[in-house]
């Protein structure tokens, strides 16, 4: 008697409607425990993406944020180079967010985008 396993299929954790938050947490703990040093975290208002970019210049960076999408990219000629997008599973808020580069390290903070409230108060006559 031969026993064969299916394939495994990997469901979200999160169900279908989250599958981008699913990719985007698989990719951020992968990515953390890689060598290219990225740590994620995350609290009620914000994300923070915290990434080693030793000997690349804020002249050299170039941060894209697109609803969801937050794209990192050196620029041709930069002594390293990096590129990687990110999808967050809300809206970024890039007004409110800001990017920090000290001593070799990108600190990214993503605010999450709080829609204005559309609720309307009807006066009962």
């Amino acid at each position: 008697m031969f026993i064969t396993a299916a394939p495994a299929v990997r469901r979200s954790a999160y169900g279908p409607a989250l599958r981008s938050l699913d990719r985007f947490l698989d990719e951020a703990f992968t990515t953390a425990r890689s060598a290219s040093g990225v740590k994620f975290s995350e609290d009620e208002s914000s994300w923070t993406l915290v990434l080693d970019v030793p000997g690349v210049s804020r002249e050299q960076l170039n941060i894209a944020i697109d609803a969801q999408n937050v794209k990192i990219e050196t620029v041709e000629g930069a002594p390293r180079q990096y590129k990687k997008a990110y999808e967050f599973p809300q809206n970024v808020d890039a007004a409110a967010s800001t990017a920090k580069l000290e001593n070799g390290v990108l600190t990214l903070t993503l605010a999450k985008f709080a829609p204005a409230a559309k609720a309307v108060t009807l006066n009962i006559n």
